[in-house]
């Protein structure tokens, strides 16, 4: 074959050659599969993210420092929401509780907690199990864990979501928002503290089978910064609050917190679910924001409590 012809089909297989990186590139861009893509994708998840859990920040910081009717206008909204995604997570999984019955207990629970305190929380639970056990008597077709699940979710949601309410109710004043917001912010600086220190150096996994993303190395650094919060919280506004007490309380906060994390994250994992719902961009429902406030903040009550120091 003469220089020439070599020379024209050097030319066609790279006109070929282009045009293939040309097609996959297309591929690539209809896939979302591009660098730039990518790279956009994932600011615009971070901003996102930012920007909602920005604006619950602040709505909750406004309505706990205006006082206890606030706190328990927002505490009765974000309760009856995590209830009904509790009963959303339940029927995926085959379960048909009551939803009326269900998410009236969670709007009351957080109402009994402001006007008479734990002997009216006691008193809502009570009528809510023979609610049930009468939806259970009369209605052949409903089954005990239907009922068990009516039952356990305004508990395990409203009930618990009680507690930031009778924290906030005990001192209307400037200290008692402090002390609301405190055990708030040592929840969160626990979550927030796991998660850098669990993408920086986590290398052991905390629960595998349950929440592959948590490290035993961020458990850690989640306690580190729950205790942090706590010490300040004796040094400026508990200051009766000891210092190895307010190390002790931290400790106990933030482990319980990490068990209401686990706890939500095993009930999605037996459905199949991501997230909880969809209320929140960037963090899914109003439940994956607040389960380890659940379990952390009744922690922290219950603590005060038995301590002495409400």
């Amino acid at each position: 074959m003469s220089d020439k012809g070599s020379s024209r089909w050097r030319l066609l297989g790279h006109r070929d050659l282009i045009e293939e990186r040309k097609s996959s590139r297309e591929e690539a861009r209809a896939a979302g599969g591009l660098k730039g893509q990518k790279a956009r994708r994932s600011t615009e998840k971070l901003l996102t993210r930012t920007t909602s859990g920005a604006i619950y920040a602040v709505i909750t910081l406004a309505c706990v420092l205006l006082g206890p009717i606030p706190t328990t206008l927002l505490v009765t909204a974000e309760a009856w929401l995590c209830c009904s995604e509790f009963f959303r997570i339940c029927r995926m999984g085959g379960r048909m509780p009551n939803d009326a019955l269900g998410l009236i207990a969670a709007l009351v629970f957080p109402a009994a907690a402001y006007f008479h305190g734990l002997v009216a929380c006691a008193f809502v639970v009570i009528c809510l199990l023979m609610a049930s056990a009468c939806w259970y008597v009369f209605t052949p077709r409903v089954n005990i864990a239907d009922v068990s699940v009516t039952a356990f979710g305004p508990i395990y949601t409203s009930f618990a979501f009680a507690s930031i309410v009778l924290l906030r109710k005990i001192d209307p004043g400037l200290n008692g928002a402090l002390v609301t917001l405190g055990i708030m912010f040592s929840i969160w600086a626990n979550d927030a503290f796991a998660y850098f220190v669990g993408s920086a150096i986590g290398s052991h996994k905390l629960a595998p089978k349950i929440s592959p993303n948590k490290s035993v190395e961020g458990f850690v650094g989640g306690l580190v910064g729950s205790v942090l919060v706590w010490v300040l919280l004796g040094a400026f506004v508990l200051t009766e609050l000891p210092i190895y007490q307010a190390v002790l309380f931290g400790i106990v906060v933030g482990i319980v917190s990490v068990v209401g994390d686990l706890f939500e994250s095993r009930l999605k994992r037996g459905v199949g679910v991501k997230d909880s719902g969809n209320v929140i961009p960037g963090h899914g429902g109003l439940l994956d924001r607040s389960d380890s406030m659940l379990f952390g903040s009744t922690a922290a009550l219950i603590l005060l409590f038995v301590g002495g120091y409400l």
